[in-house]
């Protein structure tokens, strides 16, 4: 008999070296690039809240109002494939009941413009691209990818700086569990600004430059831990203006000691978050391991059935006497 290759020995062997190369390419080729800010972004975040507003028109601080914080973000895709970065612009409104709908958001209480960007892996800043304002720390839309338990740098906006946000634990936000990560804003001076002087106590001046103040009762975040998207957000604002060199404040142009995300918005940040962090668990582990498994088990049967396959082969020729020599 002769020994000869059978075929489904060697479709199965090669399959099963196919998919033992395939899993380490997987986990350390396509996973760390598959963890990347996105640059096709278009997310808008609500935030409500009770509290106190300047209203220009009665020229007074009004309180116990509903504040409405609208930050939709929307990314740039030919600045992001031509950087190679994240580039997003977000534009954040904040509106009373009396400016909610409103047709141009410049007609809110205060409108804002910004463009973010960012190293896709890293959720550093990079500054290029027209950054506007520029911005450092580690986490500001979101946190980066794989997020630990510990204090993070967080660039809060109102403020031009970083502030430390803490670890504090894990909570649950619409039955999925983040991270929680907490801090404070001391009362400090960010700007100036040019107000009669009857504002701000000073009746003897026509104009002044009056000091503007920042600060914050709490910001509390949630964040999910495989894709540092923010779940929750909870903040704090406050901004008063204080005649030049005074030590308190004299008037309060915003403050809302609990402005948080809407249900709606946290619904879909979890949505969003379930479905990122299952593909990037996949792709780390689930794929990965199960075509290294797959192809340890194709491989040791295709092997086994190489060694043991068998099948007829053509018969050998029978060995013939030599014939007898004829002496003439």
């Amino acid at each position: 008999m002769r020994r000869t290759a059978s075929p489904l020995a060697l479709v199965l062997l090669g399959a099963g070296v196919f998919l033992l190369v395939l899993a380490p390419m997987l986990a350390w080729y396509v996973a760390p690039r598959a963890a990347v800010n996105p640059i096709d972004i278009d997310v808008t975040a609500v935030y409500e809240g009770k509290g106190s507003y300047f209203d220009v028109a009665a020229a007074r601080t009004v309180e116990g109002r509903r504040i409405t914080v609208t930050q939709r973000v929307r990314g740039d895709v030919a600045d992001s494939e031509a950087s190679g970065k994240a580039v997003w612009d977000v534009v954040t409104t904040i509106d009373t009941d009396g400016s909610l709908p409103a047709a141009d958001p410049h007609d809110a209480l205060d409108f804002t413009q910004a463009r973010w960007v960012t190293d896709r892996r890293t959720n550093r800043p990079a500054h290029c691209c027209q950054e506007q304002p520029y911005h450092e720390g580690e986490a500001y839309l979101k946190f980066p990818f794989d997020v630990q338990r510990r204090t993070y740098q967080w660039w809060d906006s109102a403020l031009g700086a970083t502030v430390p946000l803490a670890y504090r634990g894990e909570q649950k936000v619409q039955g999925y569990e983040g991270y929680v990560f907490t801090g404070t804003v001391a009362p400090t001076k960010v700007g100036t600004r040019q107000v009669p002087g009857a504002l701000v106590g000073r009746r003897g001046a026509a104009q002044v430059l009056a000091e503007e103040w920042y600060s914050n009762h709490g910001i509390r975040l949630v964040v999910d831990q495989a894709t540092g998207r923010v779940l929750y957000a909870q903040l704090g604002p406050r901004r008063t203006l204080r005649a030049p060199g005074a030590a308190k404040d004299a008037v309060v142009l915003l403050d809302v000691p609990k402005l948080a995300h809407t249900t709606a918005t946290q619904k879909f940040a979890v949505d969003k978050a379930r479905q990122e962090s299952a593909l990037l668990r996949a792709v780390r582990t689930k794929v990965p391991f199960g075509a290294a498994l797959g192809g340890f088990l194709l491989a040791v049967a295709g092997a086994v059935l190489l060694v043991r396959g068998r099948r007829p082969g053509s018969p050998e020729p029978e060995a013939t006497a030599p014939l007898p020599q004829l002496v003439g």
